[in-house]
């Protein structure tokens, strides 16, 4: 196995394992918890967190898809994108989400795709343009479905996701060469 593999393995096999430990327990985390300052350790322990195996099962898939694609690039880049995406994400549910307890990966699966998609604006390479292509065709109409609010499904996390997904795109942009 690559580094790269062991890389996305660890990171949604600890998914794996908060969902097996809460199934266990009969609970899960609390999560993010909008404009409590107890709610704020969710930023980091909420993209494990999942309501149901089927919650976790909707992640996984695109999760090990997108989070491949964006580890072309090497595991330093995965985890930078992650990082951005998931604080980006974990921020704007904090500060702008509905009540309740926010949960999943989704912020980070949307981060992703903004990330691939932004990419390859900045980076201007036919390589990073064929991604955004095989992107959009896999995941441009859930896109558009899942920023528009809806009942039980924190679109802030999507929109910050994917907004986080952008600023990872500026951040790790390719110099331009001249």
């Amino acid at each position: 196995m690559t580094q790269r593999a062991i890389a996305l393995a660890i990171f949604v096999g600890t998914m794996w394992i908060v969902r097996a430990i809460d199934t266990v327990r009969g609970g899960m985390g609390e999560g993010i918890v909008p404009r409590r300052p107890e709610g704020l350790v969710g930023i980091v322990t909420a993209p494990f967190i999942h309501a149901s195996w089927s919650h976790l099962i909707a992640n996984t898939i695109p999760l090990l898809i997108l989070g491949a694609l964006v580890l072309l690039r090497g595991v330093g880049e995965f985890v930078t994108v992650t990082t951005i995406c998931a604080v980006t994400a974990g921020l704007g549910s904090w500060l702008f989400g509905s009540f309740g307890h926010h949960v999943g990966a989704s912020g980070i699966v949307f981060g992703y795709v903004g990330y691939l998609l932004f990419r390859a604006f900045f980076d201007r390479s036919l390589w990073s343009a064929l991604i955004t292509l095989v992107v959009v065709a896999m995941y441009g109409s859930a896109l558009l479905i899942s920023l528009v609010p809806s009942s039980g499904i924190s679109w802030t996390a999507h929109f910050f996701g994917f907004v986080g997904g952008y600023a990872a795109a500026r951040v790790l942009r390719t110099p331009d060469v001249d």
